[in-house]
């Protein structure tokens, strides 16, 4: 029995949608996008913007693109409604590199039973077919005289997997981002997470950390002022931060965290180290920030009593993707869940640890922002051999269509 031919509280409007799904466009497109290699870094997303593009174009979409970078252009598709609030989804066009432990080519898509095989079948081109097929859906609805109050809208960003070039401009840019006077109920991140509702992301900050001292012959160490050692001191702060913050999680998303990535100096055995320099992660809660939490680290280094005779301490912000949270009982979370459940399985509701481009749209767009997508994020992103299984695609355009006719009805 299909997720179409068993009993749901569907529409005469919503079964006629929901017989629209065409999957083996969704499997084409899907093997087109793969096929297209987008490697971040290498900044080659325009040849999958391309194919977008046509496919969008195809559906009588408004397509626009905007270059964030030589070759590297944002797409934003909008399937025309009413004049009310629409609905955006949001991905992204990059993956990253496929590295070694394939057992085929990468960007030739092969099938094994009910999964597609390729780098960024789930991490998410699999997730950008299914949306286009929901839009389908519900052009071919409009050619038969059934039209949305609001339109539909797919934004596609470049760089999302390294520096978040493309959803910042994005969000900068008022043309792209607000075009055609529309406001918006709600965005869906198609990344992948099983079809399950994340309705919160911890964000993420790098933060460079420069700390200079005085060299000095290593025979005499004390006329010196060794620039590592202080900043072992800095990495035992950090350390002492990250057990507090572990001490007081959030419900939903867990605590914030740090690591220490890297961390280089000195310039010879014989020598007191005059510099060293590391980079930190610190994963953040909706409401914290990098230059907060810069200015805090500041002081408790300071309150140490580190930076002080002699060793100077910078803590400059390099990175940052905002957390969001999106309440429980919000309408967007609540019709997606029950678009979901009528399609698949009934969706867990969660938060995610990750970050995503989602964040910005919530925070600088004032858009209510969940995450829900096909494929599994932990057991097939960025791994060898990724796949992804063609009911889950099926599953995701079909909640995705029923999502936005409930929502745009």
């Amino acid at each position: 029995m299909t997720a179409v031919d068993r009993p749901a509280p569907y529409t005469a409007s919503e079964h006629a949608l929901l017989e629209l799904i065409d999957v083996d466009e969704i499997v084409r497109l899907a093997t087109d996008l793969i096929e297209a290699p987008s490697i971040n870094p290498g900044g080659s997303e325009q040849a999958v913007v391309n194919i977008l593009a046509a496919a969008c174009s195809d559906l009588g979409c408004t397509v626009t693109l905007r270059e964030v970078a030589p070759g590297r252009p944002n797409l934003v598709a909008t399937l025309p409604g009413g004049a009310g609030p629409g609905l955006m989804f949001l991905g992204h066009s990059d993956v990253v590199p496929a590295g070694p432990g394939w057992t085929g080519d990468p960007f030739w898509v092969r099938m094994i039973g009910d999964r597609l095989i390729g780098r960024g079948a789930t991490d998410m081109k699999g997730g950008l077919a299914a949306i286009v097929g929901a839009m389908a859906a519900l052009s071919r609805l409009r050619d038969r005289g059934t039209t949305l109050d609001g339109p539909v809208r797919l934004v596609c960003t470049v760089d999302e997997e390294e520096h978040g070039l493309g959803v910042r401009a994005f969000v900068d840019d008022p043309v792209g981002a607000r075009s055609g006077g529309h406001s918006f109920l709600g965005c869906v991140v198609a990344e992948p997470t099983d079809m399950d509702i994340v309705r919160g992301c911890r964000g993420v900050s790098y933060l460079r950390i420069e700390v200079t001292g005085r060299a000095a012959h290593s025979g005499r160490p004390s006329d010196g002022r060794s620039a590592i050692d202080a900043a072992a001191r800095v990495v035992e702060v950090i350390r002492a931060d990250h057990a507090r913050l572990a001490g007081a999680p959030d419900p939903l998303l867990g605590s914030g965290t740090w690591n220490v990535g890297t961390i280089s100096g000195g310039q010879s055995t014989s020598v007191v180290a005059s510099g060293c320099r590391m980079s930190v992660d610190r994963r953040l809660l909706p409401h914290e920030d990098a230059a907060g939490v810069a200015d805090r680290l500041r002081a408790m280094i300071s309150a140490a009593g580190i930076d002080t005779d002699g060793i100077g301490i910078e803590v400059r912000p390099i990175m940052e993707t905002p957390g969001f949270v999106t309440d429980a009982d919000h309408l967007l979370v609540t019709a997606a869940a029950g678009a979901v459940a009528d399609v698949g399985p009934r969706p867990g509701i969660t938060g995610w640890t990750a970050a995503c481009d989602g964040g910005f749209v919530h925070r600088d767009l004032g858009i209510p922002t969940i995450v829900l997508g096909p494929g599994d994020l932990t057991e097939q992103a960025h791994r060898p051999d990724e796949s992804i299984a063609i009911g889950d695609l099926d599953t995701a355009a079909r909640a995705y269509a029923l999502l936005a006719s409930r929502l745009l009805s």
